[in-house]
């Protein structure tokens, strides 16, 4: 009978969560949220610009920025924490219903810390963000979009976790769609006083198509049960397990915050602040060109390695894959980004921004690299390894990154910046393969090995063609952009039917 449930078990693992068409569909599915965010962020950017005019868009980034900050503070690092929990919770119900209804209760003190981080000290929020006090009362109402928004984010994490890609799917498109339409009248009769309560508007129809979707995914099926009692003796080792992990989590975001606050610092200080702006601007694009698709990846693969982290074989299967779909899906936009970069700048930005065309190039590079990178980093959450993400990802991550941007644009300006993106994620991917090799003996399959070798030629010809005078540099682009398209689909197509 043992045998035969694990050969069931081992049937379920290839046809179920982990296969590549199931992997695909949601990465589809997240992709596609995070596209629609995008636009509807861009939209939104657009009501702003026309109804507001720069300096109402000043005011709408000042708030915005104060917001998140917030928003990080208060929600203690636990969304990813959370993920993790629910997702390793998967193969026993009563483990799931347990850990959700910890969950809900952190949510429910989360939201109400960020409501008082905004609240009470609103004034120095006001004197710190605009120099003055005119803006407290708009503070005391952005308390309100602060603790919606840090409930919304964590129901999200909840869905993700679950698994429940068509509820958290629609749930972000149609509040997201909500919160932009009835947001952006409030613009239009109530000028720079309407962007606190369209802010707030944005996190409550988010928040409620969340909580919303959340309910009906524990109405559904088995999760239709009583809920468990709870007693300090069994809720306090969760809730510090949690809290303990997500603080870590958050050290690492402030930290990689700081990070890149301090860089701007320095290239201000040595290149002023027009370099800043351009070096900003460069960033931007390119992650707003592939950070989606990080982002999509992200949300789908994390709950599935939480789900078999402690299973070796379960965990490199998962890892494996990954990586190969990641390196397929990256290749093509990546090139796609270093040959159509000069058109990207000219369509979102202006032309005194061409001179961030190498910048960009470079970072496209850099991103190829990252994309491989990418899935490994995963890993130490997932396992719970503190000491090893302590190490890596905030303390030796920051040293290398700092360093090489130093170094870079002391050597060769703003360029520089892209090439330290290159130079630090290949030191990046020889470290962390090594170390998770020896902790958790990971190794790449040749499927992985062969896509990212592929890829990875492809992306690297292209990159170095753009350096070619501009015919035949956009030719051999243009057939580099095709070919790498094809070989991903039919690998994937392969993949699919296997």
């Amino acid at each position: 009978m043992e045998e035969g449930e694990s050969l069931l078990d081992r049937e379920e693992k290839g046809r179920g969560e982990n296969s590549y068409g199931n992997i695909l569909k949601r990465i589809g599915a997240f992709g596609g949220v995070q596209v629609w965010n995008i636009l509807l962020g861009l939209l939104r950017g657009k009501f702003v610009a026309i109804l507001l005019g720069p300096a109402g868009m000043g005011v709408s980034s000042l708030y915005a920025g104060a917001s998140g900050t917030m928003q990080q503070l208060a929600g203690l690092g636990l969304n990813l924490a959370m993920v993790k929990e629910v997702a390793a919770s998967a193969p026993d119900s009563l483990r799931r219903r347990f850990v959700m209804q910890i969950c809900q209760w952190l949510i429910l003190l989360t939201s109400l810390l960020g409501l008082l981080i905004c609240l009470l000290p609103a004034p120095l929020w006001s004197r710190f963000t605009f120099g003055d006090p005119l803006h407290t009362q708009g503070f005391f109402w952005l308390s309100a979009a602060v603790a919606l928004t840090v409930a919304g984010n964590g129901y999200l994490a909840l869905l993700q976790g679950a698994g429940e890609v068509k509820r958290l799917s629609k749930a972000s498109v149609v509040g997201g769609l909500a919160g932009v339409l009835f947001g952006v009248p409030l613009y239009y009769f109530f000028g720079t006083a309407g962007i606190v309560p369209a802010m707030i508007l944005l996190a409550l129809s988010l928040f409620l198509f969340y909580y919303l979707s959340f309910r009906r995914s524990c109405s559904s099926g088995e999760k239709k049960q009583e809920k468990i009692a709870l007693t300090r003796g069994r809720v306090m080792p969760l809730a510090r397990l949690l809290v303990s992990t997500g603080l870590i989590l958050m050290v690492g975001s402030l930290s990689g915050t700081l990070v890149s606050y301090l860089i701007n610092l320095f290239v201000r200080s040595q290149g002023g602040v027009a370099d800043v702006g351009l070096f900003q601007a460069a960033n931007s694009l390119t992650n707003q060109y592939v950070g989606m698709i990080f982002s999509a990846l992200a949300l789908d693969y994390f709950p599935r390695l939480s789900a078999v982290c402690r299973d070796k074989d379960g965990m490199r299967e998962v890892v494996n894959r990954q990586t190969e779909i990641v390196m397929l899906i990256a290749a093509p936009l990546l090139i796609m980004l270093i040959m159509t970069t000069p058109l990207v700048i000219r369509l979102l930005l202006s032309e005194e921004f061409m001179v961030v065309i190498p910048l960009m190039r470079w970072m496209g590079m850099g991103m190829a690299i990252q994309a491989l990178a990418f899935p490994l980093g995963y890993i130490y959450v997932a396992r719970d390894d503190r000491k090893a993400y302590l190490m890596l990802e905030i303390g030796w991550a920051n040293v290398c990154w700092i360093s090489c941007s130093v170094l870079f644009y002391w050597l060769y300006g703003l360029v520089g910046l892209g090439i330290s993106l290159v130079a630090r994620n290949i030191i990046d991917i020889f470290i962390n393969v090594e170390v998770c090799r020896r902790r958790y003996s990971f190794r790449y399959s040749s499927g992985a090995l062969r896509a990212t070798l592929v890829s990875m030629a492809l992306v690297a010809t292209a990159f170095g063609a753009s350096f070619l005078p501009s015919l035949p540099g956009y030719a051999l682009m243009g057939l580099l952009t095709l070919l790498s398209g094809f070989y991903s689909f039919r690998t994937l197509r392969r993949r699919l039917r296997g």
